[in-house]
C-alpha cells in the first residue's frame, strides 16, 4: 500500500531528513567558478569605482562656476591642465579653473561636475562654457557602483559570467564555493540496455537524462548504468553507490506492481519514508535514507522521471547548497480547456504561440520528445475540476 504525501509534504520531509548534508567548502579560481555555488556572502573590500571620474569627454569643473552660463554669456574658466586616461589627477581645482578630461578620467580634487566638450570652446588658456551643470552632473562618485562593505553576492548564488565580472572588478580572484555533491544514477529494468536494443528492449534514456539534469545543478555524477530487475543486482548497486556518492537516484522499480523491489531494498539497507506523491506524472516516487545518504526511487518513464527530478530531487540539491527556491518564469493565458480530476497535482508541458498564449502539450509519461519541444510547464492544483480556456496561468521553466 502506498504511503502517499502531497508534494509540499514530500519536499519538507526530505529537507528535514537531509538538513545535515551540507557540503564542505573549497576555494575556486573565478576562471573556473561558473556554475559553482557560493558558500558564504561576498562583501566588497573596496569601492567601485575607486575614485571619482567623469562619464563624458570635456572639462572637469566646479559646478558653481558654470551657473548662469548660456550661448550669449558663456562662463570663462582657466584651463589648468589635462588629465590623461589612467593617470592620477594629483592637483586641486580652484574656483575659476577647469581641466580637460576624457571619459573615465579621474576628477581632480575640488571638481564636482563635468561639462561635455560639445558645450564648450577653448581659446588659448581659456575654456568658454555655454551650458551650466549641476553638482554631480556627468560624473560617477567613488562607490556609486559598489560600495565598500556592500554584500555583492549572497550565499547560495550560482556563479554566472556576469558575477565573474563583478568579482574581477573587486580584485577577487578566488571564492569559497560548496564542493560539488556527487549523485549516483541507477537505471533498472530487464528491458533497459546501454547499446542498441533488440526487439522488446529500449535504450537507457534515464541515465543520460538524470545525469545531465544533475550536472546542470552543479553536481558530479556517477553513472552506474542499467541493471536488471533482480533484487540482488539492484541491492548491490545501491550498496555500491551509497559508499561512493552523496545521494542515489534509482529510476524504474518504483511502480505499485508485484515486481516493485526498491522500497524493500531501501528498508533492508536503511529506512524508506514514503512511497507515493500525489502528483502527475510521478505518483510512485520513493524516498528513503541508507547509511545517512538519501535514496530516491523515480518512475521509469523518462518524462515522469524528469518531472520528479525537477520538482523533488532538485529541491533537495538546492536545499543543501542554500540555493533559493525557483520562481515562475512568467505567465500566460490558456488557449484551450484542460480537463483535470485526478486527485493529484498535475504538471503539464506547454509551449507559447506567437501571441504569448499557453498551448498545452498533451502527452504520456513514456514520451520523451515533448521535453525538447516544450518551453516550460504549468501547474494544475490538486482536486481542480479542470481549467477553462482564458485562465491566466503561471509558467515554470523546465
Amino acid at each position: 500500500m502506498l504511503n502517499v504525501l502531497n508534494r509540499e509534504e514530500a519536499v519538507s520531509l526530505i529537507k528535514e531528513k537531509t538538513a545535515f548534508l551540507i557540503p564542505a567548502a573549497e576555494k575556486a579560481d573565478i576562471r573556473e567558478a561558473c556554475g559553482r555555488v557560493i558558500s558564504e556572502n561576498i562583501v566588497s573590500p573596496e569601492n567601485v569605482p575607486s575614485f571619482d571620474r567623469t562619464t563624458v569627454d570635456g572639462y572637469a569643473v566646479i559646478a558653481a562656476d558654470t551657473f548662469g552660463a548660456g550661448d550669449s554669456i558663456p562662463a570663462q574658466l582657466e584651463i589648468t591642465g589635462e588629465i590623461l586616461m589612467g593617470k592620477n589627477a594629483c592637483f586641486t581645482l580652484k574656483r575659476g579653473q577647469c581641466a580637460k578630461i576624457s571619459t573615465g578620467g579621474m576628477l581632480p580634487h575640488g571638481a564636482d561636475a563635468a561639462v561635455m566638450v560639445e558645450h564648450t570652446d577653448s581659446d588659448g588658456g581659456l575654456c568658454l562654457i555655454y551650458k551650466s551643470v549641476a553638482p554631480g552632473e556627468n560624473i560617477t562618485r567613488a562607490g556609486d557602483d559598489i560600495a565598500v562593505g556592500e554584500t555583492v553576492l549572497k550565499k547560495g548564488t550560482v556563479i554566472s559570467p556576469e558575477h565573474t565580472g563583478v568579482l574581477a572588478a573587486l580584485g577577487i580572484t578566488e571564492v569559497n564555493v560548496y564542493k560539488k555533491p556527487v549523485i549516483a544514477v541507477i537505471s533498472t529494468g530487464d528491458e533497459i540496455v546501454a547499446g542498441n536494443p533488440e526487439p522488446g528492449q529500449i535504450r537507457d534514456v534515464n541515465t543520460f537524462l538524470l545525469s545531465a539534469a544533475s550536472k546542470a545543478l552543479g553536481c558530479d555524477v556517477i553513472e552506474y548504468g542499467a541493471v536488471s530487475d533482480k533484487k540482488e543486482e539492484i541491492e548491490n548497486a545501491v550498496k555500491d553507490c551509497v559508499e561512493k556518492a552523496d545521494a542515489v537516484i534509482i529510476s524504474g522499480g518504483s511502480s505499485a506492481g508485484a515486481r516493485d523491489m526498491t522500497v524493500d531494498i531501501i528498508n533492508t539497507l536503511g529506512e524508506a519514508y514514503f512511497h507515493g506523491i500525489a502528483m502527475k506524472p510521478g505518483k510512485p516516487t520513493i524516498f528513503g535514507m541508507v547509511k545517512g545518504k538519501p535514496v530516491f526511487g523515480l518512475p521509469g518513464h523518462p518524462l515522469a522521471a524528469y518531472f520528479v527530478f525537477r520538482l523533488i530531487v532538485a529541491e533537495f540539491i538546492k536545499s543543501i547548497l542554500s540555493i533559493p527556491p525557483g520562481k515562475p518564469a512568467g505567465s500566460g493565458i490558456l488557449t484551450e480547456n484542460i480537463p483535470s480530476n485526478h486527485g493529484r497535482e498535475e504538471f503539464l508541458c506547454i509551449r507559447l504561440n506567437d501571441k504569448n498564449e499557453i498551448v498545452p502539450l498533451h502527452t504520456k509519461s513514456g514520451i520523451i520528445s515533448v521535453l525538447s519541444s516544450a518551453q516550460g510547464f504549468i501547474r494544475i492544483p490538486r482536486n481542480t475540476e479542470g481549467l477553462n480556456k482564458g485562465t491566466v496561468m503561471e509558467i515554470y521553466g523546465l
